[in-house]
Order: C-alpha cells, then structure tokens, then sequence
C-alpha cells in the first residue's frame, strides 16, 4: 500500500489489500479432513522443493513454477489421495516455493546470509491458502472446497471483495482464517491533527514529543514463570506419550496468550495514535541488529516496536495520517534546541546541553528529533505547512 499527501487535503491511496481474521470451528470429521490437507500440502511443498533442487544440481535447470504446476496430473495419479485436496490450494503450495527461492536469490545479489530453502518436517506446515476461489461465506458458515460448511464466528463486517481465503492450524489446536480483501481505491480527507516523533524504548514503550509516556508492559516476563513451570512439566515428560503432547499444549498457551496481549496492545495504542496524530514520525530501527546485544535481546523481543510501526502504518491509510520512519542515528545524542551532538551512554536519563543549557528527558528530546526529521523528510517545516481541511 502506498499513499501520499495532495494539496487538496485528501491522501490519495493507489490500491487498498486489507485482511480479516476470524476463527473457525470444524467438527471432528472436518479436523481430521483440514489436518490431512495440511500433511498434502506439505507433500507437495517437499516434492516440488526436491524437484527443482534436483533439476538445478543434476541439469543446471531453473524450473518455473509454471513448469511445477504441469506436474501435479501427473502426481495424482500416480497419489489418488492428492485429489481430495482443491487444485488451487496445491498450485499455491509451489506458490511458496517459488517465493522461498525468490527470497533467496534476492538475498544473494544483496550479499546477505542467503538461507537456502529448505524441506517442511512433519507437523511444520500449518496453513494452506485459498488463492482465488473454493471458498465461500453463506449464513454464518464458510464454505471451504472439499472440507464443506463450517462453523465461523463474525465478530465483525467484511468491507471489500474477497480475493484470498488462507486457514492456519495453531500450535494449541485452534484454526483461523484470514480472509484478503480488496477495497476500492479510497480518497481518504486527511487527519488535520497535530503532528508527533514517537521514540520507542525499554524503560518505557514510548515516549511522545509531546512528553507523554506509555509504559513497557512487558507481557513476556510477566509471563516468564507460568512459561518456565509449563517447560519444566514438558521436559520430565517421555516422547511420544499423551502425557508429553498434553504439556506441549500447556507450553503453547502460554506463547499464545503472551502474543495475544501483545498484539491487542499494539492495536489500541497504535489506533490512538493514528486518531490523535496527522503525521506520526518513528525511528527505523534495524531490530534484528539490536539483537545482537545478549543483554538486551529478550527486552527487545518482548517489546515488539516493529508491530507497533507496522499496526500504525496500516491504521493509518484509513485514518488520512501518514507515518515516517526516519533514520535513528544520534536522535538521542543530539539537542533538540541548538543541534549540538551531546555523547550519553544508555544510563544517562537526562539531556543536558553545554551549549543552550537545554535539560530534558533523554527520551523527550530523541522524540523531538525524531519529529523534525520526519517533517524534514515530508519537507514540512511547521504544522502550519499541512494542507488542511476545507
């Protein structure tokens, strides 16, 4: 999605993909027939990877994966059990294979780790899509091809065109699915309000420009040692027994309720924001090298600033705000007042500048740069430069 600024006080969006996701609730008879779809699938998934592994070190051929679709008659027949599974659902497994080696050769002609694409093991595929059609939504129920009619809870109306239908298996045993749709292409008036640098942080989650704070919930250690008892229940626990599979549940849970709280409060703050806020700035923090300080590693998981960025960014094409990721490089070192670079180490709380004799919340002061960069970015250089509404 992309959208941008006009002058007449409308952001004009290109395309508009949106996704719904609603849980489902499959007799035992449609469990059992949902879990062999996803064992074909990832037959499938394995066979194709194999086939175009094989065809590239035996004949130095690259395979389309049009090429892997013509193969799948063959497969069926020679596996009858292949045709109890809708044909586009098996298409878009070599779908994902071909993306897999997309993504690695992208990786490779940027220099990056490359990750060659690798097979599923048992019980490791838990989704399959519906691409274009074999689905649909009649009278409180979804009608899944070769599945039949089940159960679906509609917490909430479907804007748009249907275009996808994709079902997912939860570690704990629940399904989901995540319905893509298309809206028209919206001119959406733009969110006149006033504009805010966002810095994220572990003491807090957030400290705004405007010195509002929001603190760190910190869903994982809160859950830390409900996770640790369930994990020492799942070691003293044989394979391959009732007992074993039940504690694993109990493991999983706990990852669930802890992803669910932290999304939920993505959600919310990310909604405010884009209610509140025309122009919403943050720092494009690179996470996955953040990461590489072991001390700080699991804070930085637990705190989750890409979903916060990301929920904004999405909220925000229907809100008319707009959302900037601006480069984080000495947003924290630098005054906000005169400019001057101020060193600090992650202990100092407080900005004090030598020069203007600014002193402030060292969170308070990275968010205020943030800000400008992002107005600069925007080449906005005051509220006032935004168009407003008529």
């Amino acid at each position: 999605m992309r959208q941008s600024i006009y002058s007449h006080n409308h952001i004009r969006i290109e395309t508009m993909i949106k996704a719904y996701k609603f849980r489902i609730y499959p007799t035992k008879s449609q469990k059992r027939k949902l879990e062999d779809t996803l064992e074909l699938c990832r037959q499938v998934y394995n066979r194709t990877l194999a086939y175009r592994k094989d065809a590239w070190e035996k004949d130095g051929k690259s395979v389309s994966k049009y090429e892997t679709h013509q193969l799948l008659p063959d497969w069926k027949r020679d596996r009858s059990e292949l045709k109890e599974v809708f044909s586009q659902v098996l298409q878009e497994c070599q779908q994902r294979v071909d993306l897999a080696f997309q993504h690695f050769f992208r990786r490779v002609k940027n220099g990056e780790k490359p990750g060659y694409p690798r097979f599923k093991g048992k019980g490791r595929y838990d989704s399959f899509t519906y691409p274009q059609m074999g689905f649909k939504l009649k009278s409180g129920k979804l009608y899944l091809s070769k599945i039949g009619d089940v159960k679906i809870k509609l917490h909430r109306a479907i804007e748009g065109k249907i275009k996808r239908c994709t079902v997912h298996r939860y570690p704990t045993g629940k399904w989901f699915i995540c319905l893509t749709v298309e809206l028209p292409d919206p001119d959406v008036p733009f969110n006149d309000g006033s504009v805010v640098g966002v810095d994220v942080g572990l003491s807090s989650f957030i400290t705004m420009s405007t010195g509002e704070k929001i603190d760190n919930p910190r869903f994982f250690r809160s859950e830390e040692r409900a996770l640790a008892k369930a994990q020492r229940r799942l070691s003293k626990c044989a394979n391959d027994t009732p007992e074993r599979r039940k504690a694993l549940k109990a493991v999983h849970r706990v990852h669930e309720r802890i992803a669910n709280k932290r999304s939920d409060f993505a959600h919310q703050l990310s909604k405010t924001l884009v209610d509140r806020f025309g122009v919403i700035a943050f720092e494009d923090l690179n996470i996955k090298n953040m990461l590489q300080n072991h001390r700080l590693a699991k804070s930085i998981s637990d705190a989750a600033w890409r979903m916060l960025v990301t929920t904004t960014q999405n909220k925000a094409v229907e809100a008319g705000s707009v959302v900037v990721l601006v480069d984080p490089r000495n947003t924290s070192q630098m005054c906000s007042r005169c400019g001057l670079k101020v060193p600090k180490s992650l202990s100092d709380r407080v900005h004090e500048c030598p020069q203007c004799g600014l002193v402030m919340d060292r969170d308070e002061n990275a968010a205020i740069n943030i800000l400008r960069l992002g107005l600069q970015s925007l080449r906005i250089e005051s509220m006032e430069a935004l168009p407003l509404q008529g």
